[in-house]
């Protein structure tokens, strides 16, 4: 091996961080298949590149024989004692059997195999280190988009930023620094693939985590998150500390903190809430910046009546049921919000409907009358007239 050959191997080194050795070992790899090729070998070849300027030398194994029979795999006693004194028949012993002109036919028939296993070196590493980074948030640049994809440069590797990872309202430009969420790394026949996320929920949590000290130290912790990515996020915090308030700690100073993260997240409104062990206050939180009356839950199945004024019901349930629908993601309860009206009409008109079937009973319990005998009427008997004389008036003489 020439000095300009390992001088090349180390600037790989260098640049590709992969260590000398795993390229030595890929090197070796190489130069014994091709020896095998090049000189129709069939036994167990080693190949040793020394990291000095000693170069590369061919040793291969070969049983020990009385009578050789292929010279490829079997060596004489006398030939072998000539390496080792004390080799007996029968023993295997391992010979240098480098040929002369075996570096120019090894660099020519080893070329695309050396930089093949390089580059699968280099992937496997690109790998492992992604592979450990899953969950994590990465700082890139957007780099291109091909068709729906957006590819961003995260260092060594260009993510994937797949459409359904996408929040539609953000503009990926060329060379925008965004963060990105992690999701997963997969493997490619062109090499390691990381796709990231700017819509995945964890990515709100890991933002905090960055911006909040109190997130990173474990005093503040984040208990849900529920996103509706581009357009608005809740976000339940608890504190570990009497003296810590969580809700303070996150907004920071005139809300610097959150602010920051909100204009990572172009503009994406926030609301952290205050998480409560009482699931019933823990509703009442999470349906902010609406105040409710009072919440009514039901353990079996999961659903809470929530009663808010007149005057809050449209801001409680918010802009087409978008905040009533975070709240019950980060609840994880079904939540039916009515107005002190609703509540009041419906109990009058269960009144009503209680009274009418009362009344209906009762009416139902009257004893129907009883028929009376109808008398027949009883003929009197009619007089007859009885005929009166007729006196006649006396005529005058």
């Amino acid at each position: 091996m020439n000095a300009d050959f390992l001088d090349a191997l180390r600037q790989i080194e260098r640049e590709k961080e992969i260590p000398l050795e795993v390229l030595l070992s890929t090197i070796e790899s190489a130069l014994e298949t091709a020896y095998k090729k090049n000189y129709a070998a069939t036994g167990d070849v080693r190949v040793r590149v020394s990291s000095s300027k000693g170069g590369f030398h061919v040793f291969c194994e070969k049983d020990v024989v009385e009578e050789v029979e292929n010279s490829h795999t079997e060596i004489t006693i006398e030939e072998a004692r000539a390496h080792d004194p004390d080799v007996q028949s029968g023993d295997v012993i391992e010979i240098e059997v480098t040929p002369e002109n075996f570096g120019r036919i090894a660099a020519q028939t080893a070329k695309q195999v050396v930089v093949q296993r390089i580059r699968e070196a280099e992937r496997e590493r690109v790998y492992e280190e992604f592979g450990e980074r899953v969950g994590e948030v990465l700082t890139g640049a957007v780099q291109r988009r091909e068709q729906r994809n957006v590819f961003v440069n995260v260092g060594k590797v260009e993510a994937l930023l797949p459409p359904a990872e996408q929040v539609p309202t953000e503009p990926y430009r060329f060379n925008d620094r965004i963060k990105v969420y992690v999701l997963e790394v997969r493997r490619t026949p062109k090499g390691p693939q990381v796709v990231v996320s700017r819509t995945h929920p964890s990515l709100i949590r890991r933002l905090f985590e960055l911006e909040v000290p109190e997130i990173a130290e474990g005093i503040v912790t984040i208990k849900s998150v529920a996103r509706e990515p581009g357009a608005r996020t809740k976000v339940a915090v608890v504190s570990s500390d009497e003296k810590v308030d969580p809700m303070g700690a996150c907004v920071g100073h005139r809300g610097s903190r959150v602010q920051s993260v909100v204009n990572e997240l172009y503009d994406e409104k926030i609301d952290i809430v205050r998480w409560n062990e009482s699931i019933s206050k823990f509703i009442g939180e999470a349906l902010s910046p609406a105040k409710s009356i009072s919440v009514t839950c039901d353990e079996e199945t999961k659903t809470a009546l929530v009663i808010m004024p007149d005057g809050q019901l449209s801001l409680a349930i918010g802009k087409s049921g978008q905040n009533v629908r975070l709240a019950a993601r980060l609840t994880g309860w079904r939540i039916d919000i009515r107005s002190e009206t609703q509540i009041t009409k419906a109990a009058t008109e269960s009144e009503q409907a209680a009274a009418g079937e009362g009344e209906t009973v009762a009416a139902a319990r009257v004893e129907e009358p009883v028929a009376q005998p109808v008398e027949e009427p009883v003929a009197q008997p009619v007089e007859e007239p009885v005929a009166q004389p007729v006196e006649e008036p006396a005529s005058d003489k």
